[in-house]
């Protein structure tokens, strides 16, 4: 699955895995090599803090309001370290490290996925 920046018409990644069941949303980076993007979708709007427990790597995320509409950035989401967002989100989709910078990634872009 591709997402993309539709506001800036830029595109965030390709191959993006939708990550639904429980286990997956545990388990997202956790181990892996390759920084492959993720987006977790889940059933409602609410505050969903990450970890980056396993995971050897710094990576961006951007959460996603219902309407898909960035309403926080984490740039730079170091190995073994731990977010609490402000916001609520529907949607988080982790990225490589510098695609919101690469890509001009702002609060209020629509992202479609």
């Amino acid at each position: 699955m591709h997402i993309k920046n539709k506001t800036k018409k830029t595109l965030l990644a390709r191959n993006a895995k939708a990550c639904t069941s429980i286990i997956s949303k545990s388990s997202g980076l956790m181990f892996s090599k390759k920084n492959k993007p993720l987006i977790f979708i889940f059933k409602k709007e609410k505050i969903n803090p990450l970890h980056m427990f396993f995971v050897f790597y710094p990576i961006d995320v951007l959460f996603l309001n219902k309407n898909k509409i960035v309403v926080e950035m984490k740039e730079n989401f170091k190995p073994f370290s731990f977010y609490a967002p402000k916001n609520k989100s529907k949607y988080i989709i982790e990225l490589p490290k510098n695609t919101i910078k690469e890509t001009k990634t702002e609060l209020g872009d629509k992202i479609e996925f």
